[in-house]
């Protein structure tokens, strides 16, 4: 179960840093649209919908990252006080019956609703059009990534539990 979770924490991390770089297309789109739009009075008709599409993209995929690296808001008031052992039950039960059961859900009607997406060559509704299903694919696979962390987080929680560290 190690290698379980080594391999999900690397993906995760591989994935994250991959994704940082989208930071660098979405400041081009947005200054470009600016620049058009203020210097010439011309802007575009995929301006705006690009820099949501990059940020989306970028926001999604980084959950997993977000999750391996304790970056999503948590209320720790209470298990910041808690010995080692109590902290690591607190965790796999909370993980098993909120975090599992949720982004299970999520995970899965995600996949549901890219599926339909690319059934359907779904396209925006813009005048620009662009087909939406490679992003609802990419949604899918951010949730997928973040549901593989949250396992990685109770194998490590059920290994802090035994006391062991391999």
């Amino acid at each position: 179960m190690v290698k379980v979770e080594r391999s999900i924490n690397t993906l995760n991390e591989k994935v994250g840093v991959l994704t940082s770089y989208l930071a660098l297309p979405l400041i081009f789109v947005v200054g470009y649209e600016v620049f058009m739009r203020y210097v010439f009075n011309a802007p575009t008709t995929w301006g705006f919908e690009m820099t949501t599409f990059i940020y989306g993209v970028h926001f999604v995929l980084g959950f997993g990252f977000t999750h391996l690296h304790d970056g999503h808001v948590s209320i720790d008031v209470f298990e910041a006080k808690l010995p080692a052992r109590p902290r690591a039950i607190l965790r796999i039960v909370t993980n098993l019956i909120i975090f599992v059961p949720t982004i299970g859900l999520l995970s899965a009607w995600s996949v549901i609703y890219a599926i339909d997406s690319w059934q359907n060559w779904e396209r925006a509704s813009t005048s620009w059009a662009p087909p939406l299903y490679p992003l609802k694919t990419i949604m899918a696979i951010g949730f997928i990534l973040l549901f593989l962390q949250g396992v990685a987080k109770l194998v490590g929680d059920f290994r802090a539990l035994r006391g062991s560290e391999e």
